[in-house]
């Protein structure tokens, strides 16, 4: 199979029909086969009973419905595992994002040979706030990964099915899906201007609270790429520097104590100094954050994909 089209949905009852026939048209009309993956997220309107009844019509339309709403991201994960074609195209619900881009970007992956293509709307219709939240979402994602895209948050994306196959996406780290990409080994990734539209139907499921959970995301991602395998290179390293940092604090008091009893002087107690009490302070907690990492490694130790590395091909193995 050529494509599968994974549509996260969430009260969409409206646009479903609309969506469905547009993606088929356009995938027909580029002589694609195709599977439409649904995956409804816990609606409360009539979206799984629409989707019901387009999968009666069209074969190519599958389904599954999630009994409470679970986010984005758990919708993405789901519809990744039922993906059967060799290219996996993602786009939101509410016929923002234009079918008629899914030709051009299963042709940038297939004969350009990329391993994501991410969709970047230059011209957005968005409230104010969600498009100056993504403009700095962007700019933060593209300092830390290091990845030239305008739109990481992008709906419209498409992928080479080993990618989708490769990654575990949860919490709300569906924004950050092309880093973690990159950090499974899939280097070549691209983008490409798409069309915007006017929401059609219905309410943008947008809020703030998506603002505090992207970046506490952005941060696990940060901690997971680089320290998931080995915490106490972090922890460690941290606790090592505090407690000799505290060390040599005590150590620098007790000196000054022993040189005022050596020359005859009237010694000022350690303990009235507050340099004694910030030195016990920072020894403690380099202690804490070393056993950390230390207990890191034992979890780590046991984990069942302590040793699971990702495959690009084989010769006679």
């Amino acid at each position: 199979m050529d494509l599968s089209v994974v549509i996260p949905v969430y009260n969409e009852e409206e646009s479903l029909p609309e969506l469905t026939e547009w993606i088929a048209k356009a995938c027909t009309g580029a002589g694609l086969s195709y599977e439409i993956i649904i995956i409804d997220d816990g609606s409360s309107d009539r979206s799984w009973q629409v989707t019901s009844g387009l999968s009666l019509r069209n074969k190519n339309i599958r389904g599954i419905s999630f009994r409470r709403n679970y986010g984005k991201a758990a919708a993405l994960h789901t519809g990744f595992s039922l993906a059967q074609g060799n290219v996996v195209i993602t786009m939101d619900s509410d016929l923002q994002d234009s079918p008629d881009e899914i030709p051009e970007l299963v042709r940038m992956i297939k004969e350009e040979g990329y391993d994501l293509v991410s969709g970047w709307k230059k011209k957005r219709y968005d409230p104010f706030i969600k498009r100056f939240t993504s403009r700095f979402y962007n700019f933060t994602a593209r300092v830390f990964s290091g990845i030239k895209l305008h739109d990481f948050n992008c709906g419209l994306k498409a992928y080479r099915s080993e990618v989708v196959k490769s990654i575990e996406v949860y919490g709300e780290m569906h924004r950050y899906i092309p880093i973690l990409a990159k950090e499974a080994g899939f280097r070549k990734i691209g983008e490409k201007v798409v069309e915007h539209r006017p929401r059609k139907y219905g309410t943008t499921k947008y809020g703030l609270d998506r603002f505090v959970k992207g970046y506490l995301d952005l941060l696990t991602i940060a901690f997971i790429t680089r320290f998931g395998k080995s915490p106490m290179h972090l922890f460690g390293s941290l606790g090592t520097l505090m407690f000799i940092a505290g060390f040599l604090m005590a150590g620098f008091l007790g000196v000054r104590k022993l040189w005022y009893v050596s020359n005859n002087l009237r010694a000022p107690l350690v303990t009235d100094s507050p340099w004694f009490y910030i030195s016990l302070t920072v020894m403690i907690i380099g202690t804490l954050l070393f056993l950390t990492g230390f207990l890191g490694e034992l979890i780590n130790r046991n984990s069942p994909v302590r040793n699971d590395y990702l495959i690009r091909e084989r010769i006679n193995a």
